[in-house]
Order: C-alpha cells, then structure tokens, then sequence
C-alpha cells in the first residue's frame, strides 16, 4: 500500500511512471546501490526521528553521512532519538527500508540534509523495500515539501573526497 501511496504522490507531477521497482530489495543503502548501479553515497536514505509533540521531524541524507548528535541537538534543540520500527510506519505510513519524504499519512516536517549537495541527482526510496526514483535536488526539495536544508550528519566529507578520487583514478 505504502508504494501506492507514492504512486499516487508523484501523480501531481506526472512522475509516477519514473519510479523504478527492482526484482531484489534495496531496503539497504548498499542494497539500493547495487539494485541501481551507483554509489553508496547516491542513495538519498530518509531517517526519522522523534520531534516534539510526538510528532516525527525527518532528515533525509546521503548514504553515507550519519546523524551527527551534537549538530541534530544545535539545529533542532532536541537530542537525536531515532523511532522504532512500529512508530515510524505509524508515523510515515512506510515501512524500514521503504521510507521516504513522500506520500506520507501524517503531516511530517521533512529537512534536507547539506550531504546530498554534491550530487547532481539522488536516488530515494518509494514506499517499498524494492523502489526508488531519482531526483534532482531541486526535485527532491519540490516533492518532499521539505521546510529547509540543514547540516546535521558527519561522516561523509572525507569519504566523499575519497570516493570522487577513486572514481576520477578509474
């Protein structure tokens, strides 16, 4: 259902039919990568956390970047608590390793972490471990309704430096 739902929230675009499904899961990072044939890093993975209000705040990423504690705290004034697997389907009506910033059940506040920037193009999952679309950051920040950029992960400067020179080496 949680596809469907995406399905029917690409439809106000006409995208709809840009949603690629694929016969093995990419319910993983290095499972949609390898699902797709890009990098790790290209895989947009959406978190989700619990905000105030009992309401989830979701922070949508590189692959390889982590939540970075100290930098979630300074720009939400929350400490960084992810939900469980039973709150974030009740929370975004999508299941671990099929969330996504799109077709939602609740109203959630989505940010857009600075660690995609350095990609023309990203590839976020669509409501099923077996789905994905890819998507200019333009397009992402258009279609997830997302409220802002942030800068709240780590991890994926240095190998982002090091993933572009191993690619460039090739």
């Amino acid at each position: 259902m949680s596809l469907e739902s995406v399905k029917s929230h690409f439809k106000q675009w006409n995208r709809e039919q840009d949603i690629m499904e694929f016969e093995t899961s990419s319910a993983t990072v290095d499972l949609a990568a390898e699902a797709i044939g890009v990098i790790p890093a290209r895989i947009a993975k959406t978190l989700s956390f619990r905000g105030e209000d009992e309401k989830a705040i979701l922070i949508v990423a590189a692959g390889d970047a982590k939540i970075d504690n100290k930098k979630f705290r300074q720009t939400f004034g929350i400490k960084a608590r992810m939900l469980n697997p039973e709150e974030v389907l009740e929370q975004t009506g999508h299941a671990i390793g099929g969330v996504c910033p799109f077709g939602l059940v609740n109203d959630l506040d989505v940010y857009l972490d600075v660690s995609m920037k350095r990609f023309e193009t990203l590839f976020p999952a669509c409501g099923s471990s077996n789905s994905a679309i890819e998507l200019s950051l333009e397009e992402l920040s258009q279609y997830s309704f997302a409220k802002d950029w942030v800068d709240v992960c780590k991890g994926w400067q240095e190998e982002g430096i090091e993933q572009k020179e191993a690619l460039q080496n090739k």
